[in-house]
């Protein structure tokens, strides 16, 4: 047996065990980095703190006593309805310690549907962050029986309002103290929960925020976890002297796993929610390896490119220059460890490279704090394009591949030996097979349980043998490297009969516009392919203002006709190389760009393809006015 068999195969049985392990190997050891407001007030730069593993226990174990104390049995759901912060990851691993479950919230989720989450996990306890997610809770207080209490992290707005039960409101401040107390009577209170603990106990449930109808819970036991902060150390991939900065919603598998695997290893992670935060963080924390998906990366290419043109026409051209070396030198050098085990490059690209690395890759660097070794993407397809300029300028993006049915990392590029476009290889213990239709199926100690209360749904991707319909349609390498190439529900049959698949299309354009932000190919039945596209605003308004178009809001420098031809060169372009059933023929502009907050995209940026379409149903029948399915 292999030291990575060995290292899986005797993993304990729960993540609670895992913690026990890593604060009494370093107790003293960092943990936890978070910033804190400066006492200069608004505008000020933050302080940050840290917390070490011993300290960060004392607090979890606090919160476990306090929900213990609070009636929670094995089981019993805790929901978590938080933007990313240190309190969230001690909360999840109190909730864990006392033997009950997460389920996850995300705070950006309106009222009527965080009830529906709340009731559908019967959750007994709420952990919210503040006033505004209390009150979605207590606007639905009748239709919420289970609902026992609710935990405010933010202690000035855990106040109780008319028609509050007695008690149903108290601080996380609060809960500490009385689980401290606890803890004092009865020392062994929480480790007795700990060891009382099963493999195939309930530890989280998460809602995926779903494309399409009512959210369904992800049953993911101890195990899971378990199996993943192991499985993903065995790839060596994290050690325990990096550092992680974690941005990415916790209530989301792909963010909850970073978790996992940083107890594993014991490594530093600076946590820090705020999205409006990450470029002024950067240099702060000054990360080695972080997490991100496709949009980040997107719009900081976008905003590298509209800086380098508001430079001047001679500081873009060096920029476009740089941008083709570092593509052309990540595909030869990533196609020569592919042959000989060595990223080498000719002595003319090498030379080039140099030359470029000083005017334009290394100050990228210094923006992404300047030791980042590398950056893991998932959640959704990275646009070639993109990932190799990242790559030539000495960003590696490590794409991986995982559902929240698979506990979110089933997939990883393999360090150095990564390859751009695919999502690596299966995680030690992971099987992976292609069905007839081209799906990925996998199977191994990260699927799910179940959907939550519905055995009917579960049945429909589980199969009696453990392998899982993942919806994807992907490839394998002989050497078991995967891409992905669409969702298969996504899959594009053309009124000709001719397969599109979307995704590959829409990254192709996104690695060769730098203006746009989302682009949506439709076609399906149609006799050719059309586009909804958005444009990134910063980027766009940047152009507009050296273009005539200075003062005009984004939906005026959308509608006016200079853009829309500035934008047909690129769709010109993206055509040259695509076959002749692939092309798009027609697009539109649309007057906003997709976001959260209009339920384009899901919390986790996916894109809602039949929402967009619904909404700007008018822009597509627009396109195909006159056509014969028109």
């Amino acid at each position: 047996m292999s030291d990575t068999q060995t290292l899986i195969e005797n993993r304990p049985p729960t993540v609670a065990a895992l913690f026990l392990e890593r604060v009494a190997a370093t107790p003293h050891a960092e943990a936890y980095r978070f910033p804190v407001p400066a006492a200069g007030g608004p505008g000020a730069p933050d302080d940050w703190k840290s917390l070490s593993w011993g300290q960060a226990a004392e607090r979890v174990f606090a919160i476990a006593a306090g929900l213990i104390g609070l009636g929670l049995r094995a089981e019993d759901r805790v929901a978590l309805a938080s933007n990313t912060r240190v309190e969230w990851i001690l909360a999840d691993l109190g909730v864990m310690c006392a033997g009950a479950a997460t389920t996850t919230v995300y705070p950006s989720t309106n009222a009527e549907e965080s009830a529906y989450i709340l009731a559908d996990s019967a959750s007994r306890v709420l952990i919210a962050e503040d006033a505004k997610q209390l009150a979605k809770a207590r606007a639905h207080r009748a239709d919420l029986p289970e609902l026992a209490h609710v935990v405010v992290l933010d202690a000035a707005d855990a106040l109780a309002a008319d028609g509050d039960p007695e008690g149903w409101v108290i601080s996380l401040a609060e809960l500490e103290k009385r689980g401290a107390e606890h803890l004092a009577k009865n020392p062994e209170a929480v480790k007795e929960r700990i060891a009382a603990i099963t493999a195939d106990q309930l530890a989280t449930l998460i809602y995926t925020s779903g494309t399409t109808g009512r959210p369904k819970g992800v049953r993911l036991p101890h195990d899971n976890w378990s199996y993943m902060a192991k499985a993903t150390v065995a790839t060596g991939l994290i050690t325990k002297d990096d550092v992680q900065y974690l941005w990415l919603p916790l209530a989301h598998v792909f963010g909850k796993v970073l978790t996992s695997g940083q107890i594993e290893v014991g490594h530093v992670t600076a946590v820090d929610g705020r999205i409006d935060k990450i470029i002024e963080n950067l240099p702060i924390v000054q990360p080695t390896y972080m997490a991100a998906v496709p949009r980040i990366f997107e719009k900081v290419y976008n905003g590298v490119a509209a800086k380098a043109r508001a430079g001047g026409a001679a500081k873009y051209k060096i920029f476009q220059w740089a941008a083709g070396v570092a593509r052309e030198y990540a595909k030869v050098t990533q196609d020569n460890f592919r042959r000989t085990g060595n990223a080498t490059a000719p002595f003319g690209l090498t030379t080039k490279h140099k030359v470029a690395d000083a005017l334009v890759y290394s100050k990228l660097r210094e923006a992404f704090g300047g030791k980042l070794r590398a950056a893991v993407s998932g959640s959704a397809a990275l646009a070639p394009d993109i990932g190799y300029f990242f790559a030539g300028a000495g960003i590696h993006i490590l794409e991986g591949y995982g559902l929240t049915e698979s506990s979110a990392a089933s997939f990883v590029n393999p360090g150095e030996a990564y390859r751009t476009g695919t999502v690596g290889k299966p995680l030690p213990g992971t099987e992976v097979r292609i069905a007839d239709d081209g799906e990925v199926l996998l199977r191994g100690p990260g699927i799910m349980q179940g959907y939550h209360g519905l055995p009917e749904k579960t049945a429909e991707v589980l199969e009696a043998d453990g392998w899982l319909h993942t919806g994807d349609i992907g490839e394998l390498s002989p050497d078991g490297y995967l891409r992905i190439t669409d969702r298969k529900k996504d899959l594009i049959k053309t009124s000709g009969g001719k397969y599109v698949a979307p995704a590959e299309v829409e990254g192709r354009f996104k690695g060769i516009c730098p203006y746009v932000s989302s682009i949506v190919v439709h076609g399906a039945d149609r006799n050719f392919c059309s586009a909804l596209i958005a444009l990134d605003g910063p980027a766009i308004l940047g152009w507009a203002a050296e273009n005539g178009l200075a003062g005009r809001t984004y939906a005026e420098v959308v509608a006016a006709p200079e853009t829309v031809r500035l934008i047909e060169t690129y769709v010109q372009t993206l055509n040259e190389g695509l076959q002749r059933w692939q092309t798009v023929k027609k697009f539109r502009l649309l007057p906003r760009d997709l976001d959260v907050e209009h339920g384009d995209l899901t919390p986790s940026l996916k894109l809602k393809r039949p929402v967009v379409e619904r909404e700007f149903k008018h822009l597509i029948d627009e396109m195909y006015e006159g056509s014969r399915e028109a």
